[in-house]
């Protein structure tokens, strides 16, 4: 079993050192849903959701949260990011929301946690802003999809 490198040799928690990991090219893709109810689906679909853009303000919640990872997460670097995208597409059958998140730099530790922390940004979001239509909303799923860069080299989430 792989060791947990966020704890030192007495089991307490330490941010990891990395300055003598390899430089490399990084990048991470997340994914997440949330899933709506009629009235909420419809507000936003039409475009009449009270708070105005719906998809728009949480595309830029999701990368602006990207960009300030290492300040919510205790024992997370702050990295200078590459590049963050966020794409949210509406799924009319299900009633939900698709969120993806991909995040990338050039430097010694991965972005899984800017990724994740984009989609899930992204997914209150929508909550926030739909919420007064329709509290029945459920964010679901955020998960990891790909990884690559580093030591451990690429990674892809096997179909389900």
């Amino acid at each position: 079993m792989p060791e947990l490198s966020h704890l030192d040799s007495n089991g307490h928690a330490r941010m990891v050192d990395i300055a003598r990991k390899a430089i490399t090219r990084r990048r991470a893709v997340a994914s997440g849903r949330v899933y709506l109810g009629t009235a909420s689906f419809e507000a936003l679909t039409t475009g009449r959701a009270a708070k105005g853009d719906v998809l728009t303000i949480a595309k830029i919640a999701g990368i602006t949260a990207a960009k300030r990872t290492g300040e919510f997460i205790p024992l997370c670097h702050p990295l200078p990011l590459d590049h963050v995208g966020v794409s949210i597409r509406p799924d009319p059958p299900s009633m939900s929301l698709r969120i993806s998140a991909e995040a990338s730099c050039t430097g010694r530790t991965g972005v899984e946690m800017e990724a994740l922390t984009a989609v899930t940004l992204a997914a209150l979001t929508v909550y926030d802003m739909l919420k007064a239509v329709d509290r029945d909303i459920r964010i679901s799923d955020i998960q990891l999809e790909e990884k690559s860069g580093g030591r451990s080299g690429h990674w892809k989430r096997a179909k389900q």
